[in-house]
């Protein structure tokens, strides 16, 4: 029996998710919302759906739709998710209860978005039926047109997981994991545990990939047998049919691991490597991840907005030369930057805004740097400093290492402030 029919249902977290979740479920239950904000919200039907805290309070719900942007340790309604915990459920697992269509789930700390829209690629080009849905951008309740062969690729993030109870996914991905989150995970523990989710919910007949060398994932996996199949991704091996691929946004370990993935899912899927090669190499990756935005007369600048901690910013360090390093913003607690010391003659830091001191600590006596108050400084001093360089290779690096909402809604909104910059600045 459905566990999300005909059911007293509360929706708390009016963002995308939570709205795709009353469009599905408001012709099947009784639903109502609630936001811990006044959300402007213009369609009447959905207007006379939202009810006050105290209402909220008062009212007997059988299931509680919960957003993956609640925190439940600091939203105004804390207590009352706390005592009912219980029924409290994500959007997945509403998908679940309804479709029975296999699903790749990918989670992990870096390379979620890129793996997801690189295996839809993938799929597309060898004429699957496949969906991506999920953290990358449209939530899974709003798929339309699909049927029962129709493949759902899944970008989930650790909060998605941390509240679902039954979902489930045939093929589930932790490309790796690192410290993140931990303001509001509170211990690596607990965030380990919301990626392993994933993999705990899997039966006989799926299949779960891992990445070999991530000490969090083995330390894991020791803890507890699991019923799926589990496939160990080497990500140190080089791979010879990988490295025949001309494609220069694979020249980053970091790309070449999200790749070295989405072949060994094209293994069990048994899928034509000739497809697959022609496919990888036109991707061209998704937008301020790593993402060539100039390349000219001996400069590169890269712009990597989408970088949110020291980990995602190793990759694109080790794999360019001459380096000028932009980062700053919000630090991730737990972060630590583990980049060995070959690499250190090899970058020039400029550290921006309020966090200065965070990543000073962090690379003082190991990488040389200056510090700004904002990027637009640290740019107009980078800029000045390669024309001065002009006859050696030089590239410009725009990785964080940080979360953007000291000065921007989003990583999209910085990586456009730094283009728009850049372009400003190179013409003038």
């Amino acid at each position: 029996m459905n566990i999300f029919l005909k059911k007293k249902i509360l929706i708390y977290g009016l963002g995308k998710s939570g709205l795709a979740a009353f469009k599905f479920l408001k012709n099947k239950n009784d639903v109502l919302l609630y936001d811990d904000f006044k959300i402007k919200i213009k369609n009447p039907n959905i207007k006379k759906k939202i009810i006050k805290k105290k209402d909220v309070i008062n009212f007997n719900f059988d299931q509680i739709i919960l957003s993956p942007g609640i925190d439940i340790n600091k939203c105004k309604l804390s207590k009352f998710l706390k005592k009912n915990s219980k029924k409290v459920f994500s959007d997945l697992d509403v998908f679940v209860s309804f479709y029975k269509n296999d699903c790749i789930t990918i989670t992990g700390t870096n390379g979620k978005s890129t793996s997801c829209q690189l295996l839809y690629n993938v799929l597309k080009d060898q004429k699957f039926n496949v969906k991506l849905v999920g953290n990358i951008g449209k939530p899974i309740l709003l798929s339309k047109k699909f049927n029962k062969k129709t493949v759902f690729i899944i970008e989930a993030s650790s909060y998605q997981l941390e509240y679902s109870k039954i979902f489930w996914s045939r093929y589930a991905v932790i490309l790796n994991i690192s410290p993140d989150h931990l303001e509001r995970h509170k211990t690596i523990k607990k965030y380990v545990s919301a990626k392993f989710k994933l993999i705990r919910s899997q039966n006989k007949g799926c299949f779960a990939f891992v990445k070999k060398e991530d000490y969090l994932i083995n330390n894991e996996l020791k803890k507890s047998k699991f019923k799926s199949r589990i496939i160990k991704v080497d990500t140190l091996k080089t791979n010879k049919f990988l490295s025949n691929i001309n494609n220069e946004y694979f020249s980053t370990n970091a790309n070449m691991e999200n790749l070295l993935f989405i072949y060994a899912i094209s293994k069990i899927l048994k899928l034509k490597k000739n497809l697959l090669k022609k496919t990888t190499e036109k991707f061209k990756g998704l937008k301020y991840r790593q993402q060539i935005i100039f390349k000219k007369n001996r400069l590169k600048i890269i712009n990597d907005s989408k970088s949110t901690s020291f980990s995602s910013s190793i990759g694109v360090l080790k794999a360019n030369t001459n380096i000028y390093w932009l980062l700053g913003g919000v630090y991730k607690q737990g972060d630590k930057l583990n980049l060995q010391k070959k690499y250190f003659k090899n970058i020039k830091a400029f550290i921006y805004g309020k966090n200065k001191k965070y990543f000073i600590k962090n690379l003082k006596n190991r990488i040389n740097y200056e510090n700004f108050n904002d990027l637009k400084s640290a740019i107009k001093r980078v800029l000045k400093l390669t024309k001065k360089e002009k006859k050696i290779h030089q590239t410009i690096i725009f990785s964080p290492s940080a979360a953007s909402f000291d000065s921007f809604k989003n990583f999209e909104e910085r990586g456009a402030y730094f283009n728009l910059l850049i372009r400003r600045y190179l013409n003038g």
